[in-house]
């Protein structure tokens, strides 16, 4: 069997993790979660953002530069819960345009970052999860996780924002973006039946067509 690497983007509460579990465990692949519990710089940056971010993100590029070279070296296919892409160019970027990492500090990140990314494997796939901030908005607060209890509307669009300029310049691998708002693939087994038919024509090379919209699903 051929062996794959495949990440899962998206922003906070876009479901990416959800939907890495349920694929991993729908294709036979493993699948590799981002560090929280044993993160030792999470409560720290929670206090006070600015004097912590520099040190929070190294420890991520750190664990994710790890995570993704043991997931390639595996022998069998497997799928990454947030990418080691979107920690420079998506949340680090937001602290450094929201003021709480300086010039400094995010110019010695992104060399670094830069340098580590260049010793990496290639994904063969890239899922992004997009989803309008209303929906996320409601996801988080459905899942009711106090240390998100603070996120605001305005700093989801900013990362949504920061997702889309991203992604239109991303070429790494090819990109399967999933409509969150219209596919819960949490609630409704037959949503994810449907993303795992067409993640499996995206790494086949075949041609993959446009998911259904709301009313087509809602119709079936």
């Amino acid at each position: 069997m051929t062996k794959y690497l495949i990440l899962v983007s998206g922003n906070i509460g876009a479901g990416k993790t959800s939907l890495a579990e349920r694929l991993a465990a729908r294709l036979g692949w493993s699948v590799a979660y981002e560090s929280v519990a044993d993160n030792p710089y999470l409560s720290d940056f929670y206090a006070d953002m600015r004097a912590w971010s520099f040190h929070l993100q190294v420890f991520f590029l750190g664990h994710r530069a790890a995570q993704h070279q043991r997931q390639a070296e595996s022998p069998q296919s497997a799928i990454i819960d947030r990418s080691i892409y979107e920690d420079a160019h998506i949340f680090a970027r937001a602290l450094h345009v929201m003021g709480n990492m300086d010039e400094r500090d995010y110019q010695a990140y992104r060399r670094l970052y830069d340098f580590v990314i260049s010793t990496l494997p290639r994904p063969d796939l890239l899922i992004h999860v997009q989803a309008s901030v209303d929906t996320l908005l409601g996801r988080i607060r459905r899942r009711g996780r106090e240390i998100e209890a603070g996120i605001a509307p305005d700093y989801l669009a900013l990362l949504e924002r920061l997702y889309e300029e991203w992604l239109s310049g991303f070429n790494l691998c090819p990109v399967l973006t999933v409509p969150g708002d219209e596919l819960d693939f949490v609630r409704y087994p037959q949503h994810l039946d449907i993303i795992a038919e067409r993640v499996q024509h995206k790494l086949a090379g075949r041609e993959v067509v446009a998911f259904p919209s709301m009313e087509a699903l809602d119709a079936s």
